[in-house]
């Protein structure tokens, strides 16, 4: 029996049964037990494996996102530790440990912060409570309307600070979404980015809510917030409701509502914490490689950080990495750009598809190209490939034109804009200087648009168009 255990084919099959189990009805507990008493450790590399063979077996990826939480609880504590000569969970600058100080500086935005704020916000009511327990009515009703409002602003004007912060955790998530998840999946590592990723998205809601409830309570009693500053609850429900189930009489959420709301949010905040550092990180530790983890590091600078400051620039050891960055797979003939590849017919397409005119003249004021949108704007032939730009325009306008590229060449300008009104259009042209990595001038771009139909715009739009 101990061989069968040892044996990583049976492992990941009792694996693989236990999430069955979960997701048939069985007992937690049950399986949970049956978990310790199999195993003694289980490495988060046949989790994944093990997620990824029910999801080709047939199992929704939405399924598996639903025992997210069971599972994660089950396996929390059995995952084993990774050593490495340098831990790059210990080395400033490196995306690993860039993300183990977030989620420091986190749990201590809620534990230092908002859990207090949300404690002073809740025993306000029971201050006044207590008080009015042991003075007469109508004095407890006066003393409660005098000093409670005031209490209350300050408790919840902290606790609107804080979520504002923890709103911000959008940053952590995308960060992660957008660099580690993508090359997970280049290694084979499918099912977990995307159980992942709809947990993130859950907790972004959740916070937002969060967020929407605070505000609602400094809304006048009476009015109805909108869904920027309140509006109704993700699950339908107006805010408000009594503990019976009715409209409490102010039309704001309750400070319950709120209590309840804030610990699942701040619960599922954690829950992923331990779910990125104990099932991500090993995963991600084992397989990728230098150059992929030089590659996040500095493109973390584009998404930014939650709660911390800048790391320090992280370079891989010399001897285990070049500074070449890893290769963009590309297709037979297609053309090779530094954030990705297209083939020529799908380049062309793509500009040709943007609801605007693009026309590129060179360092030498020489026309090099434009695109061929369906929407023009100005008439644009091929004649006009090689030609001077100052020939292109009227007399008239040359001096503007020829005052445009010299300021973008002198580096005086980076861009000039124009709007003007013509044939019903709205017509908004825009020039730039193109410029390479050390700044050298390389030529002017012109995008026009019509923004008539732009400016037209109210409101919001969330839904698909039928």
């Amino acid at each position: 029996m101990t061989q069968e255990i040892n044996n990583r084919e049976y492992r990941q099959e009792v694996i693989r049964e236990l999430l069955s189990d979960l997701h048939a009805g069985k007992d937690f507990d049950e399986v949970k037990a049956r978990f310790e008493e199999v195993f003694k450790g289980v490495s988060a590399t046949e989790i994944a494996e093990a997620e990824q063979a029910l999801i080709k077996e047939g199992l929704p990826v939405e399924e598996i996102t639903r025992l997210c939480d069971v599972h994660a609880a089950v396996f929390k504590g059995s995952i084993e530790e990774i050593h490495r000569p340098a831990n790059p969970q210990e080395t400033p600058g490196h995306p690993a440990h860039t993300l183990k100080a977030e989620n420091r500086a986190l749990e201590r935005l809620i534990n230092d912060r908002i859990r207090p704020h949300l404690d002073a916000f809740v025993k306000q009511d029971r201050a006044a409570e207590a008080g009015a327990d042991a003075r007469p009515a109508a004095a407890a009703k006066a003393g409660a309307a005098s000093a409670e409002p005031d209490a209350d602003a300050e408790a919840v004007a902290a606790l609107a600070e804080d979520l504002a912060e923890l709103v911000r955790i959008d940053i952590h998530y995308t960060r992660k979404e957008h660099l580690f998840f993508p090359y997970m999946e280049q290694h084979g590592i499918t099912a977990p980015p995307k159980v992942m990723w709809a947990v993130d998205d859950e907790i972004r809601n959740l916070v937002k809510e969060a967020s929407r409830m605070v505000l609602a309570w400094t809304t006048p009693s009476g009015s109805h917030p909108s869904s920027e500053s309140g509006g109704p609850s993700a699950s339908g429900k107006p805010f408000g409701s009594s503990a019976s189930g009715g409209p409490s009489a102010s039309g704001k959420p309750t400070k319950q509502e709120i209590k309840k709301h804030l610990e699942e949010t701040l619960t599922k905040a954690i829950d992923m914490v331990s779910k990125e550092e104990d099932i991500l990180l090993p995963m991600v530790l084992d397989v990728f490689t230098d150059e992929e983890w030089k590659v996040i590091a500095d493109e973390s600078k584009e998404i930014g950080y939650f709660l911390i400051t800048p790391p320090p620039e992280w370079k891989p050891v010399a001897a285990q990495t070049s500074e070449r960055p890893p290769e963009i797979s590309a297709p037979s003939g297609a053309i090779v750009l530094p954030t990705g590849a297209l083939q020529m017919k799908e380049l062309v397409s793509m500009l040709n598809t943007l609801p605007l005119d693009i026309t590129f003249v060179d360092k030498d004021n020489i026309v090099r190209y434009y695109s061929e949108g369906t929407e023009r704007i100005f008439p644009r032939t091929k004649a006009a490939i090689g030609r001077r730009v100052v020939d292109c325009h009227p007399p008239a306008s040359v001096h503007i034109v020829e005052g445009i590229i010299e300021s973008f060449r002198a580096g005086r300008k980076d861009h000039e804009d124009f709007w003007i009104k013509m044939r019903g259009k709205y017509v908004y042209i825009r020039y730039f200087a193109v410029r390479d990595v050390d700044g050298t001038f390389l030529g002017t771009l012109e995008v026009t648009q019509d923004i008539k139909p732009i400016q037209a715009i109210e409101g919001e739009k969330r839904l698909v168009t039928e």
